[in-house]
């Protein structure tokens, strides 16, 4: 059985340990959000695709549920004594090792995807991780400016989200290089060969829409013959972490289970949905769209297959 799951984020990542708990001989493809990729102290940062990565191959911070378990902090400490900025953004020094070796090949030349292999070589995730694009395609954030009073500045979404906490009044999202980035190799062709595509529970708008934002993969989606069924990131209208609701209040969509499916639409008019996995708690109509209420919350691996399960049954395969 070949899956294709895009993913981002905390949610996306134990998501796909259900995936993988139910299906541990099928073929896997999580296709991986990059919006949130950025250049600190010489380094590129992958969070998504590094918190995939240490969950998947058992080395996160089960509490914090991103970096490096067993973590230590004194690369973080000197360099707050050099004053050095970002001063509000820390780096693990087991972290770092990850970092130096993806920068260090991207320097030379490597894309993107081709170093997630060879870091996936060290963390054995068990389903292949494919960052969405090799190419620049970061989400910024345009805010009131917090120190020139009535000027908007756009600034990275790390900072936006790390520094700020998301509380500074803020007027959009804006993917920067989303116009000439590319998928990935072997993106679209494989959401366009998948027997099922499914939709993690990650964030609607910086981690599956920054996903959508790479030209050709929203049309790899409608256009596959697979069936493509979201899991709804909310319950009760909140998220059970991050901050999906700031950032769908921003464009203006409710943070309930019902607005988040009516956002990606029915493949039947012009969205990219078949089927919508709400908790058990809610309820939703999504026009063209095949709704089932069933539980959302991913206390382990276990519970998490529950609902990889239900996706299935709705896309109509066995697992």
């Amino acid at each position: 059985m070949r899956i294709a799951v895009l993913v981002g984020g905390v949610g996306g990542a134990r998501f796909l340990q259900g995936v993988r708990e139910l299906l541990p001989d099928a073929d896997v493809t999580a296709i991986v959000n990059v919006g949130d990729d950025v250049w600190m102290h010489g380094l590129r940062i992958c969070p998504d695709l590094d918190t995939c990565m240490y969950t998947l191959g058992g080395g996160i911070d089960t509490e914090r549920g991103w970096g490096h378990a067993n973590e230590s902090w004194n690369a973080k400490e000197e360099l707050a004594l050099y004053k050095a900025q970002p001063d509000w953004f820390g780096l693990g020094d087991r972290d770092i090792a990850t970092h130096l070796i993806r920068s260090e090949m991207l320097r030379q030349g490597y894309p993107l995807s081709a170093v997630t292999d060879a870091l996936c070589n060290r963390w054995q995730p068990g389903v292949k991780l494919l960052p969405a694009t090799d190419d620049r395609c970061e989400t910024h954030v345009v805010i009131e400016d917090p120190e020139n009073a009535g000027e908007r500045r756009a600034i990275h979404f790390q900072e936006w989200w790390v520094r700020y906490r998301a509380n500074v009044e803020t007027h959009g999202f804006v993917t920067i290089g989303a116009d000439v980035a590319k998928p990935a190799p072997g993106v679209t062709e494989i959401i366009e060969s998948a027997d099922v595509v499914l939709l993690a529970p990650s964030n609607p708008v910086v981690s599956i829409g920054a996903i959508l934002a790479v030209p050709g993969i929203r049309g790899a989606l409608r256009t596959s013959t697979a069936k493509v069924v979201g899991i709804a990131p909310v319950i009760g209208g909140k998220p059970l972490r991050g901050m999906a609701d700031a950032c769908l209040s921003v464009i203006g969509v409710g943070s309930d289970a019902e607005s988040i499916g009516d956002y990606y639409g029915a493949r039947a008019t012009t969205g990219i949905l078949d089927g919508w996995l709400v908790h058990s708690t809610d309820t939703a109509e999504v026009p063209g769209v095949e709704v089932r209420s069933v539980p959302l919350i991913m206390s382990d691996p276990a519970a998490t297959a529950e609902m990889v399960r239900a996706a299935l049954e709705i896309a109509g395969v066995k697992p």
